[in-house]
């Protein structure tokens, strides 16, 4: 009555022990298959800007989509503790479903549990997604090269401070939305203006830092960002300055952090404006030789400080 009834398609109706898709279909976008998964056990089921249904698709979707991959299908595996009221459980599979379609995936397994309770805090999703990857689409966090330019697609720093606030950990006075979202139409907006992106990667747990550590790692390049370049809400800078937080390794739910040649950034840039989940992109730094495998971050006062990995987790339970 709840799955099926919100994620009914072709593949998922049959009910056997597996989705079953052509080979053929899949081929037609691309000659490399996308495989991904994730849990979410975010807390609060529900803060503004989403839900745990909500970060299952979209977060999901957006691991394939930053390879580059056409997210086609997605697995749902659930684990309910007893006693979860089944209206909050149709609430979190609406948003699901909401997403899937935006998103252009289709829900066609999946697998429900229930546990005692105290066994688990009210619900836990896990989504595997597949999606293809287009011929001549090779993103790798190894491909950053000096002169490199770095961008992202927003405001940082939204979701982990959303999910403060739900906790009633933060008051603010401005209810800060999460910016989670589907992400592969933008990437595919990205693509076509650049066909050769070479780093990109959503910011999740880790934020911004975490990913741009990865890519200098990877790499074996320097990158260089401005403080003063950084795109932040104001509410989001009032709550890293009350609780002594950097946001730069605040989790996001609906950014992503790319780097490509700087002849191919004013293009690039143009495209993410241009679309809904990118009108505050921003160029935030760039890829230099040295020092090799670190992040810089220049202040606003005109000094440098190292920008190391995030150790251990920031916030707990952000997703």
């Amino acid at each position: 009555d709840v799955f099926l009834g919100a994620f009914d398609n072709p593949l998922l109706s049959p009910l056997e022990d597996q989705a079953v898709m052509p080979l053929a279909g899949l081929a037609e976008h691309g000659d490399r298959l996308a495989f991904t998964t994730d849990t979410y056990v975010v807390s609060p089921l529900f803060f503004n800007g989403g839900d745990i249904g909500t970060l299952a698709v979209a977060g999901t979707v957006n691991d394939l989509a930053v390879s580059g991959a056409r997210p086609l299908y997605l697995s749902c595996g659930v684990v309910i503790e007893e006693g979860l009221p089944v209206e909050t459980l149709r609430r979190v599979v609406a948003s699901m479903k909401r997403v899937a379609a935006e998103a252009g995936v289709a829900i066609v397994t999946g697998d429900t549990k229930v546990v005692e309770r105290g066994a688990a805090d009210k619900l836990f999703i896990n989504t595997a997604g597949i999606g293809v990857v287009p011929r001549g689409v090779a993103i790798s966090a190894a491909n950053a090269r000096p002169g490199d330019v770095v961008i992202v697609n927003g405001t940082l720093g939204d979701h982990g401070t959303a999910i403060l606030i739900a906790r009633a950990q933060l008051a603010l006075e401005s209810d800060v939305p999460s910016d989670c979202q589907p992400l592969y139409s933008l990437v595919a907006a990205m693509l076509a203006a650049c066909p050769d992106i070479h780093c990109l990667r959503d910011a999740t747990r880790g934020g911004v830092a975490t990913v741009l550590n990865e890519f200098a790692e990877s790499s074996q390049v320097a990158i260089r960002i401005d403080e003063t370049s950084l795109p932040l809400r104001e509410d989001v800078k009032g709550a890293c300055e009350i609780l002594g937080l950097d946001p730069l390794y605040l989790a996001n739910e609906g950014k992503l952090v790319a780097i490509v040649a700087p002849e191919a950034a004013p293009r690039v840039l143009a495209a993410m404006r241009a679309h809904p989940a990118g009108r505050g992109s921003a160029v935030i730094g760039q890829v230099a030789e040295e020092p090799r495998g670190m992040v810089v971050l220049r202040t606003g006062f005109g000094g440098d400080r190292i920008v190391d990995m995030l150790v251990g987790e920031q916030l707990p339970r952000i997703c």
